[in-house]
């Protein structure tokens, strides 16, 4: 460490304001108007989700309109661990989205002539004594809070501004990268989702060959595939040949199974270790995918114990509790993980042509909604493997479904090696910084690293 590193309270650099109570009339759940930032937009490792967003239409003070590059934090989490309390995020630059920030978050406001600069201070709030400390002091069960105060009692080293630049600079290029994996997953899923809803939603290469025209985008081939007509079903009209089932059947049709994830008493909490085969928990499912930011493992024995509940590709995990409607599809970098405690496994079999339709036929709103209609339980809902093996669908001849997998295949597959690389710059990325802040590592040494993963 440095001599000129400096003894310094957060205090002493900055203030920290909440936000604002906005009027609860004017949220959206539609685009429109400003995007209105909550703690549930807030990633464990830092940013932004940019799913579930709230949007406001109403009347906006001008102090509480954040501006591209304004360093914000949560001051309140509302899940029990209190996994976001006091993270911080930096406001993107956008042309067309203006942001808001309501009164559980709030704005970083540098004091003048404070040394320091917003990018550190981003990388500063994402050290674990600061995270520590902050929830050590937070008040509340149930949802945790901070105060401005609070925060600006932590205690640390501040390097030079040549120092701050360097280590901002350098987890900001690794923060670039992994945003941007992020943006070519969306652009993928949202490729893949527009095919899904003109094939199996709208029926649009149906509706074109009833009509004498042939579908807009596809082959010759694949439009010979689908039917010129439609059927009326228990689910209301649909193509000609196809089913209207539900998970359940399939399943049994193609040989797979619909199963609860194991119990409690087969894996005790004594069971966890630091390092080893990752499980699977309702916590880890987001967005159709598996997280691994707060990921448990076990022994590989225990993963041996408990082999029936081992994960293939194809696979999809639901939540058995509280958020039910939320679920992931297994892709080839889960092999071999455990479906967890509080979960439910479906593996509709080797025969099913499409993991993907699978999946994004489960994210439908109307499905959703359908699982949450069936859920059991007034204070907490659940599921159970009936009520998923009940769920409607209406599903092509296996022919269009070979179809949509070549298309959609590749693309899953890229999305996985984006998931699997901001894994590996994630662990990068938090390996590194500990040892910069606290000065056991120089910038030079970690730059090596960080140019090598790059």
């Amino acid at each position: 460490m440095s001599d000129d590193w400096l003894p310094v309270t957060l205090g002493d650099l900055i203030e920290v304001k909440h936000g604002f109570a906005f009027d609860g009339q004017y949220f959206r759940e539609q685009p429109t108007g400003s995007v209105l930032l909550t703690p549930g937009n807030f990633h464990v490792g830092g940013g932004f989700k940019r799913d579930k967003l709230k949007y406001y239409d109403g009347p906006v003070p001008g102090e509480y309109l954040l501006k591209p590059g304004d360093l914000i934090v949560t001051m309140t989490d509302l899940s029990k661990s209190g996994d976001t309390l006091g993270y911080p995020a930096l406001v993107p630059d956008s042309v067309s989205v203006r942001y808001l920030h309501n009164q559980r978050i709030g704005k970083v406001l540098l004091k003048p002539s404070a040394p320091v600069t917003k990018p550190f201070l981003y990388c500063l709030m994402r050290w674990k004594p600061y995270r520590d400390e902050v929830l050590a002091s937070a008040t509340g069960t149930t949802v945790k809070h901070t105060s401005p105060t609070r925060i600006a009692a932590f205690e640390f080293l501040l390097p030079s501004s040549a120092e701050q630049d360097a280590i901002a600079s350098m987890f900001g290029a690794l923060d670039a990268k992994i945003e941007l994996n992020c943006r070519m997953n969306e652009t993928l899923e949202a490729i893949a989702r527009a095919i899904f809803k003109s094939w199996f939603v709208d029926f649009d290469p149906v509706r074109a060959k009833a009509a004498g025209r042939h579908p807009a985008g596809i082959s010759a081939n694949i439009a010979a595939l689908f039917p010129k007509n439609f059927i009326d079903s228990t689910l209301g009209k649909i193509p000609a040949g196809w089913r209207a089932t539900t998970l359940g059947a399939e399943a049994d049709r193609c040989r797979g199974t619909i199963q609860t994830g194991p119990f409690g008493s087969q894996l005790h909490a004594s069971d966890y270790v630091a390092e080893g085969v990752p499980v699977v928990m309702p916590q880890d499912i987001e967005s159709r995918r598996v997280s691994t930011v707060r990921i448990s493992r076990v022994r590989e024995k225990d993963a041996v114990r408990l082999a029936r509940h081992r994960l293939r590709v194809g696979d999809v995990v639901y939540s058995r509790r509280g958020d039910v409607e939320r679920h992931a599809l297994i892709s080839s970098r889960e092999v071999g993980w455990l479906c967890g405690t509080g979960c439910l496994l479906a593996r509709l079999g080797p025969k099913w042509p499409s993991p993907a339709f699978t999946s994004m036929a489960l994210d439908r709103p109307e499905t959703r909604a359908w699982i949450s209609q069936h859920a059991i339980g007034a204070t907490m809902p659940n599921l159970n493997t009936g009520i998923l093996a009940a769920v409607p669908l209406i599903v092509p001849p296996d022919d269009i479904l070979s179809a949509f997998s070549r298309i959609v295949q590749p693309q899953d597959c890229l999305a996985v090696q984006h998931d699997a690389e901001c894994e590996t710059l994630s662990t990068l990325r938090d390996t590194l910084l500990p040892k910069l802040l606290s000065g056991e590592l120089k910038v030079n040494q970690a730059e090596k690293a960080v140019g090598a993963a790059l």
